[in-house]
């Protein structure tokens, strides 16, 4: 069989598999998701083993040090793998669910119902622990998925799956709900984003090439994010001490993700006070900074800004810093530099506030708070298949309701149109 032909095959099946997935009861899609936690305990070893031949030829391939940390299934992430599916079955099924009703002047009533999207092709890098989070969550939100992950985790991935349409064949449910590509050809790609008889939507989930790859190729609609250039603004009104602890956390906590902050904001009536201390806490934690002029000017010794820096995603323990005139300043920076991701103001200003939420255009705004709240488990969502940026059909974290989308219900007496 060839590629073409076995894409074809996995799309059909998943076809198939997304129809009976629609009248499957919440009993029924729980039950499966404790069997897969059970059987990724039972097979511990099997994964192990099947992981370490991923991680040996990464080593060989000369893959860095943080890229195989991330590819690796200790046994601290099969745990959390387990954890997410116990969680996921905990959280309430949205298929089904009226979402509102109204009565028209004619006595129909209309409403709106939680359908699932039907086939997701899911796209990502690395992380072989992601493959049991996204196929959980299409699972309970009524999709049928085909995976498609990177090839350093090929043993990982299809080892995984196969335990998973285990569980899914014991529970009575479509095996050929949950499918993972088992070729390494990056031709497997271009195939599936063209699959547009078969698959709904795509998910990218990976470093930008990717993503951008994704986007310019897809015949099918993708839900994406291409980078988080995440900022916190310290207005003149703020706390300070507050400040200190929220851009520390926002930076320092995990740098190499999307939702840490890239570049800090400060009103430069509080700079000259803010920035020393702020300084002394990020060189402790090995920050380097990146300043404009202004920043230089109160701290000398840090390395000049340049235009390219307002733009960059560092992932990094690499820090942009501007001071500015006013709030006005700020708000203009983020709209030209910022990636619509997450954006953060420290204010005691409730006005000021109010016109932060309602004039940043990001998928996440805070209000003194860190930029690391942009997490579908930090709001309480349960779990996420990634961040949407684009909008269309959701906007921010991807939980549950958004892998659903609504369809409009009628109930009448027998009205008919005049």
């Amino acid at each position: 069989m060839s590629l073409q032909q076995l894409m074809e095959d996995m799309g059909r099946q998943a076809r198939q598999a997304a129809k009976a997935l629609r009248t499957a009861g919440r009993e029924q899609k729980d039950r499966a998701l404790m069997l897969m936690a059970d059987l990724l305990e039972e097979n511990r070893q099997h994964l192990v083993r099947e992981n370490r031949n991923d991680v040996e030829g990464a080593k060989e391939a000369g893959l860095s040090a943080a890229m195989i940390d991330r590819l690796t299934l200790s046994e601290a992430v099969i745990d959390s793998m387990i954890k997410g599916l116990h969680e996921v079955a905990t959280l309430p099924d949205p298929v089904g669910e009226v979402t509102r009703m109204w009565k028209r002047p004619n006595g129909l009533l209309v409403g709106r119902m939680r359908i699932p999207l039907g086939v997701i092709g899911f796209i990502y890098e690395s992380r072989p622990n992601v493959t049991v989070d996204a196929a959980s969550l299409c699972l309970k939100s009524g999709n049928a998925v085909i995976l498609k992950g990177g090839s350093e985790a090929i043993n990982s991935n299809l080892a995984l799956v196969s335990i998973l349409e285990q569980a899914l064949k014991n529970s009575g449910l479509p095996p050929k709900a949950i499918q993972v590509v088992p070729s390494t050809d990056r031709e497997a790609v271009r195939i599936l984003l063209e699959m547009e008889d078969s698959v709904d939507i795509i998910i990218p989930r990976g470093g930008e090439g990717l993503i951008r790859f994704v986007a310019a190729n897809s015949r099918i609609p993708v839900l994406k994010h291409y980078k988080g250039v995440c900022h916190v603004y310290v207005d003149e009104s703020a706390d300070l001490e507050m400040a200190l602890e929220i851009c520390y956390n926002a930076k320092v906590q995990r740098p190499g993700v999307c939702n840490a902050m890239e570049t800090l904001l400060v009103h430069e009536s509080v700079a000259q006070e803010f920035l020393p201390a702020m300084f002394a806490r990020f060189t402790d934690a090995d920050v380097e900074i990146r300043g404009c002029e202004k920043t230089r000017k109160i701290l000398p010794q840090v390395r000049e800004a340049s235009e390219e820096d307002w733009y960059e995603e560092y992932l990094d323990l690499i820090l942009a810093v501007k001071v500015v005139r006013d709030m006005n300043e700020a708000l203009n920076h983020i709209d030209k530099y910022g990636s619509n991701h997450t954006e953060a103001i420290v204010t005691t200003d409730y006005q000021r506030a109010q016109r932060f939420l309602t004039e940043v255009d990001s998928s996440v705004v805070l209000v003194n708070a860190s930029t690391r709240f942009n997490d579908g488990g930090q709001l309480g969502l349960g779990a996420e298949i990634g961040i949407n940026t684009s909008k269309l059909h959701a906007f921010g974290p991807m939980g549950l309701e958004e892998l659903t989308t609504t369809k409009f219900v009628a109930f009448g007496s027998g009205q008919v149109r005049s």
